[in-house]
């Protein structure tokens, strides 16, 4: 008598998802992209609220005299905080791209990994998702962290010393501070894109020395234009390339009051003109990957 054979069972496909595995490994490889934000906002956080303990007096002295200094004062409390960690951030993510593709190259490490089934545009792409997409959430969500617990502890401050702290909700707009800290962080990233691309695109050829790479040959054209033509032009182009984001996405207003200009920020021929260098120095990256050998 035949035994009937049990029935198949069908086989489900388990996808793989190599980019976010890639950007796993990122994470795990480099522990200073999250621990170097972290000790930057203990340090601003802790800094910060010793600052509040002053800030009851400060306002009961301002209350009656100019009602524009007194938001100034409960405002820049709150917005300086997270800027140390913004800061921290971008810096972070400049020698992570210095240093990601050149890494495992010096390591050795590019033939385990060449060996998986993941393919050059996936990792430069991996890689270069940590300075652009990775680094940015975690600054702004340690940044909007950081003021929370700051107007916690400044009304517990106010509470203590006999004040109340309903000036603090009232001149400090939670929402619109999110918003406006969000906005910056996205254009700063989309500015700074084309040194991100440039940095891992020396990261990747340079053999030996990549931060010399990266900084020899601008340095080269801006000593040959001075010399050559008398003009400063290509210098002035890397300084507003490195500090020109906040003039482009906001327009300040008295009294010192930052307002969104995402119109003329996205409208600008430099950032659009950035957005495809930086497609280029990847598209190079992943090309020259290909045939890249350990150092």
């Amino acid at each position: 008598m035949n035994t009937p054979e049990p029935p198949a069972i069908p086989s489900v496909a388990v996808p793989t998802r190599p980019f976010w595995w890639s950007v796993q490994r990122e994470l795990w490889e480099n522990r200073s992209v999250t621990v170097a934000p972290l000790l930057v906002t203990a340090i601003s956080l802790l800094a910060s609220t010793i600052a509040t303990f002053s800030l009851p007096g400060r306002i009961r002295a301002l209350s009656a005299v100019d009602p524009a200094k007194r938001h100034e004062v409960v405002v820049k409390v709150f917005t300086l905080a997270p800027a140390p960690i913004m800061l921290a951030t971008f810096l972070v993510g400049l020698f992570y791209a210095l240093d990601a593709l050149h890494g495992e190259r010096r390591d050795r490490s590019i033939l385990f990994w060449k060996s998986l089934p993941v393919s050059d545009l996936t990792t430069v792409l991996a890689k270069a998702s940590v300075p652009l997409a990775v680094l940015p959430c975690i600054g702004i969500l340690l940044g909007l962290l950081t003021q929370w617990v700051l107007l916690a502890v400044s009304t517990a401050v106010f509470l203590g010393s006999g004040s109340s702290p309903a000036i603090l909700w009232t001149e400090f707009r939670v929402f619109r501070e999110a918003v406006e800290m969000v906005y910056g962080m996205a254009a700063h990233v989309l500015w700074f894109a084309p040194i991100y691309g440039w940095l891992l695109l020396v990261s990747v050829w340079a053999r030996r020395l990549p931060v010399l790479w990266a900084v020899l040959p601008p340095f080269v054209l801006v000593a040959v234009e001075r010399l050559a033509f008398q003009t400063t032009w290509f210098s002035s182009f890397l300084k507003d390339r490195a500090t020109g984001a906040m003039a482009r996405a906001f327009v300040v207003t008295p009294p010192d009051h930052w307002q969104l200009t995402p119109g003329p920020f996205l409208s600008s021929p430099a950032l659009w003109l950035g957005l495809l260098f930086t497609v280029a120095c990847l598209a190079a990256a992943v090309r020259l990957r290909r045939h890249r050998e350990p150092t």
